[in-house]
């Protein structure tokens, strides 16, 4: 009886988010004019985002230097966006593909995976637009991310999409209504925004249900993946190669970013919507404690 209500739940569930869907969306190609010229002196992301912000290199820089130097951070978190969003999207296919297709629920997800190809669309034509090199996840990072798809499944998947998904969202919020912002980013932020909240549904009520099914055996499995994917996924987000745009070697400028009291506060306040969440429902825990402080998305003790 239970199993029968919990499907009936996710079924209403994906019907509202299916109409949802199909009311409102968004075409970046046809939506956002990318002739548009870039306007001299606006930044691309707020002074106090940049992971040198407060820092001895960041007083070094000169006004030009702060704006270049966010322009990079923002290509940085976008095509390690897009790569995320790659993998999610083999996810959700791994989701549909042990389905019945003719469930709202596989419908959506297939929904949810058509609008992240127009999400990494978007980001890709930004950082085409910006003129800055494709930066994404290091080497490392990114070959050790091909095993998530085959190892990733339960809560532990929705929450790590949650955490991807939350982080930006915060961020992008912040910026898309910030007249000091570009206009461009601006409309990529708020698009991404709109269309977000859709999924951040989804997989919240999916993190709910799986957590209460979930077996005592299985729950450290879970905690440590999402522990471990967030880790990655806060790292992703600043590729060292950023720091060459304005002079400063890759080493020094990580060195100083990540033990910047002001990025570090950041994250935290990137994550100040997700990890209530995660905590209430029981997937932040031991054994991997150590990883959430280590990604600053929790107080160091």
């Amino acid at each position: 009886m239970t199993r029968t209500l919990n499907e009936a739940g996710r079924e209403k569930t994906a019907e509202r988010l299916l109409k949802s869907s199909a009311n409102k969306f968004y075409d970046p190609e046809v939506d956002i004019d990318w002739g548009a010229p870039l306007v001299d002196g606006k930044r691309y992301i707020p002074e106090i985002r940049s992971s040198l912000y407060g820092t001895q290199l960041w007083e070094r820089l000169t006004p030009e230097q702060r704006i270049e130097l966010g322009k990079h951070e923002l290509a940085s978190v976008a095509t390690s966006g897009i790569w995320f969003e790659v993998l999610l999207m083999q996810m959700l296919l791994k989701v549909v593909y042990n389905t019945d297709p003719t469930t709202s629920h596989a419908q959506y997800a297939l929904t949810e995976i058509a609008d992240e190809c127009r999400h990494s669309t978007m980001f890709a034509r930004m950082s085409e637009r910006l003129g800055v090199p494709v930066y994404g996840p290091v080497p490392a990072l990114r070959q050790l991310a091909r095993v998530l798809p085959v190892i990733g499944y339960g809560p532990a998947l929705y929450g790590s999409i949650l955490v991807a998904e939350e982080i930006l969202d915060r961020l992008q919020r912040e910026q898309m209504n910030d007249p000091e912002i570009q206009p461009l980013v601006r409309m990529v932020n708020r698009i991404h925004v709109l269309e977000e909240a859709r999924h951040v549904t989804f997989a919240r009520e999916e993190v709910t249900r799986g957590m209460a099914k979930l077996s005592k055996a299985e729950l450290p499995y879970q905690r440590y993946l999402i522990a471990l994917v967030s880790f990655f996924v806060v790292r992703a987000l600043v590729n060292p190669r950023i720091y060459k745009s304005v002079g400063i070697a890759p080493k020094e400028g990580v060195k100083a970013a990540w033990s910047n009291p002001h990025w570090q506060q950041t994250i935290r306040y990137a994550g100040e919507r997700i990890m209530p969440f995660l905590q209430e429902n029981g997937l932040v825990g031991a054994p991997g404690m150590h990883l959430w402080r280590r990604s600053n998305l929790l107080p160091a003790k």
